[in-house]
């Protein structure tokens, strides 16, 4: 006998000791009723929809303000003025007499994060892309993604969802890529919608579908009917996620004529029905040339373009020229091996660049922070240049370059009056963040998500004092274990 567990015997393992097993007991809860609720894992299929806090009135008094805004600036011992979740004034000393007041002296205000390409279903195997070919990403992802029922679904990106409320992003892109039908959609859906998130949600294909074989188009039309059901307040929007004219493979083969008819009926009916693409593209830095010239008659600026490592620089003008957006994903483009970022040089290009995290079983941790440190870093290392992106411009890649990407700086990405209250609120009187410095790099280089006091969506307070305001963190953290173990024991083994 080796001694050796692998993922699978673990999950079954753990199966015996019940999911509380598997949770630390140091939980922040919201409230004492959020206590009670957390005690026993609902089982699946009981799920009521919590109650959202109102949009109210209410005053940031005296933070120091980073409106992302370049002709409102910076404001230290600024006012952000909300009500019925829009900004309605930004500066100092605003007079508000029946607004309630967030005292945020001490504190970093500024705009919420913007995740531009998550795959929130996964969320749940967070740390499980192992160290062996079988245990890698894709194996594991797609042996799990197939075992998965739509309820699993709604537990993993619950999770995901709240763990970007805790760490300071208000807004993300739900790249979902495991929908094996309608009602898969539909439960993770339900978990953004829950948890008062601001997000994209991208209709994919799932986990080991054929190679060419169409993708569900009658299932995306169907939510497109129904959508004003999924998001009555329409915080949340539907894109799709395309797989782009396939080119020829890396021996010489050129696409059937089928494959390529295919593709080009989802893009037309996607862009029929008003909705935006998402594609991840030329994602390997050593992948064959000419992926991105396979798209060049639909690229457009209703595009997000994921990875896109293997791009040359004549391929960046291409992108350019069209008004497309990039999404890159350092943290786990660096842990799964498609190479080093060049956020740099698509900046040089004149592209729009955003960020993201990618997914939790590669990056771990899924808090924006630590990414865009990341970014800064690897693109300043590459270029041998301290100075080469600074940290002004990496937020602004995490804020208003992502409202860009994803169609909807007029709503969000910076603190400007009119816009959504998409807001957070950074303590600075905390060891890790003391001394205070200057604010822009301390957001960059020195936040960890337990800084983020206070996060607001839409002019919903959803984290206050460091506590989420509705969630009950521990019943999100049990449920998630459970479906681990659940799906575990689903799990075909890895073919020998």
């Amino acid at each position: 006998m080796s001694g050796k567990i692998g993922r699978r015997g673990f999950v079954k393992g753990v199966a015996g000791l019940g999911a509380a097993g598997l949770i630390a007991p140091s939980v922040i809860l919201a409230d004492p009723q959020a206590q009670n609720q957390a005690q026993t894992p609902r089982p699946a299929g009981n799920r009521p929809t919590p109650g959202l806090p109102a949009r109210g009135e209410f005053l940031v008094r005296g933070g120091y303000v980073l409106t992302m805004d370049p002709s409102l600036g910076d404001l230290p011992r600024g006012d952000v003025h909300v009500k019925n979740g829009s900004i309605l004034a930004v500066g100092k000393n605003l007079k508000a007499p029946a607004a309630q007041i967030l005292d945020a002296r001490r504190m970093i205000v500024l705009p919420g994060l913007i995740d531009t390409h998550w795959h929130m279903w996964t969320t749940y195997l967070r740390c499980m892309a192992g160290d062996k070919m079988e245990d890698g990403y894709f194996p594991v992802t797609t042996r799990y993604g197939e075992a998965m029922k739509p309820e699993d679904m709604y537990h993993s990106s619950r999770l995901a969802a709240a763990e970007a409320v805790y760490s300071g992003t208000t807004t993300l892109n739900d790249e979902c890529h495991n929908i094996r039908s309608v009602d898969y959609a539909v439960e993770d859906i339900r978990a953004l919608r829950e948890t008062g998130i601001r997000a994209r949600f991208s209709y994919g294909p799932y986990r080991g579908i054929p190679q060419g074989q169409p993708r569900d188009l009658a299932g995306f039309e169907k939510l497109h009917g129904e959508w004003a059901k999924h998001s009555p307040d329409g915080l949340i929007t539907l894109a799709y996620t395309w797989g782009g004219i396939p080119g020829t493979n890396a021996s010489g083969v050129a696409p059937s004529q089928e494959r390529v008819d295919n593709a080009r009926k989802e893009i037309e009916t996607a862009r029929r029905l008003g909705a935006p693409i998402t594609m991840h593209l030329a994602s390997r830095e050593n992948t064959p040339a000419g992926q991105v010239q396979a798209q060049t008659a639909y690229l457009g600026k209703d595009m997000l373009l994921i990875h896109m490592l293997a791009t040359s620089p004549e391929e960046m003008k291409l992108v350019a020229s069209s008004g497309a957006s990039i999404s890159s994903s350092p943290g786990s483009e660096l842990r799964i091996g498609y190479g080093l970022t060049k956020v740099g040089e698509f900046l040089d290009a004149g592209i729009n660049v955003a960020v993201s995290v990618d997914s939790a079983p590669l990056t771990g941790n899924c808090h924006l922070f630590g990414i865009l440190k990341l970014m800064r870093n690897a693109v300043n290392a590459k270029a041998f240049d301290e100075f080469k992106l600074s940290g002004r411009r990496a937020l602004e890649i995490g804020t208003i370059n992502g409202a860009r990407a994803l169609g909807i700086d007029h709503l969000v990405g910076s603190l400007t009056p009119g816009k959504r209250a998409d807001l957070i609120l950074v303590q600075t009187d905390v060891v890790t963040m003391g001394v205070f410095t200057d604010p822009t790099h301390m957001i960059i280089e020195a936040v960890e998500p337990s800084n983020v006091d206070t996060v607001v969506v839409d002019g919903r307070i959803l984290k206050r004092g460091g506590k989420f305001t509705a969630l009950a963190q521990e019943e999100i953290i049990a449920n998630a274990a459970a479906t681990l173990v659940s799906v575990g024991q689903r799990v075909k083994p890895p073919a020998s």
